[in-house]
């Protein structure tokens, strides 16, 4: 039996999502994975060489990436009026931005991506996700690109929110922000990439069906943060929009990306292959 590489983030809303998978609570329809741990903007630069079969990726690195992948409807995180957000160590405006020094998780992540959208001008210093609060606390930029757990924790830090983008986005658009995604091979084969799409449905159903255990695996890899914020982030990225999309979020995906290929920040899209 082969076994497909399955990438995902080391982050308790994508562990909630994999739980079912994990634990061997789904039916896996004879296929047989492995979980492959990295952070987004690693798993990113390997979808460049299509070295999973199967990944969580960065809408962002989506349109990069879409020859080799296809992309699954279900599985995605989409800010619903909210989303990544800037902080800085004292009250600055949103337009105060422009030209200073942000402290940015990865050029191919979805919060890049959408930050260069608001403001185009600014100097991108690439850290760890989990870095960029220490670089803002210490002065050695201006400001800092949150996403994960430091959306909900950076207040704690006496860091000040600038712009959240998820609400900057909906105001724009109407729209959900678009943030992660599930993608799978195209060269499995259509039959192989439908059922790794229910494989991994069933999972996500599962963890929210099961929510207390979902939550106390997905507890496991949230860098000890607090039980009712890992909760509340939870919720904030795995519900009934990541069982499927819709056609809101799938509007919202070509929205983003056709501004970003507008303004030379993405290649043009063309036509998206869902895979139902």
């Amino acid at each position: 039996m082969a076994v497909w590489k399955l990438g995902h983030s080391p982050d308790a809303d994508d562990a909630f999502m994999f739980y079912g998978l994990a634990s061997g609570k789904v039916d896996t329809q004879g296929l047989a994975f492995e979980h492959v741990l990295a952070d987004i903007e690693t798993l990113n630069r390997w979808a460049f060489e299509g070295r999973l079969e199967v990944s969580a990726i960065s809408v962002h690195a989506f349109a990069h990436v879409r020859d080799r992948y296809a992309l699954l409807s279900h599985g995605a995180s989409m800010g619903e009026g909210y989303g990544p957000v800037v902080v800085a160590r004292e009250p600055l405006e949103p337009e105060a931005l422009k030209g200073k020094r942000i402290a940015v998780p990865g050029e191919l992540t979805s919060a890049y991506l959408e930050l260069r959208l608001f403001e185009p001008d600014f100097e991108a210093v690439v850290v760890d996700f989990d870095r960029v609060m220490d670089e803002v606390e210490a002065g050695r930029v201006d400001a800092g690109l949150l996403i994960h757990e430091g959306q909900l924790t950076h207040a704690s830090r006496g860091l000040h929110a600038v712009v959240d983008l998820g609400t900057w986005w909906h105001e724009e658009t109407g729209l959900p922000l678009p943030l992660g995604v599930n993608v799978v091979r195209k060269d499995l084969g259509e039959e192989a990439c439908r059922k790794v799409s229910r494989v991994l449905k069933a999972s996500i159903v599962y963890g929210l069906a099961h929510r207390k255990d979902a939550l106390a695996h997905a507890l496991g890899f949230g860098r000890g943060t607090p039980e009712d914020l890992a909760d509340r982030f939870v919720g904030m990225y795995v519900n009934e929009r990541t069982v499927d999309m819709g056609p809101d979020g799938r509007q919202a995906i070509v929205e983003l990306l056709d501004r970003a290929a507008a303004r030379g920040l993405a290649p043009a899209l063309g036509e998206i292959e869902f895979v139902d």
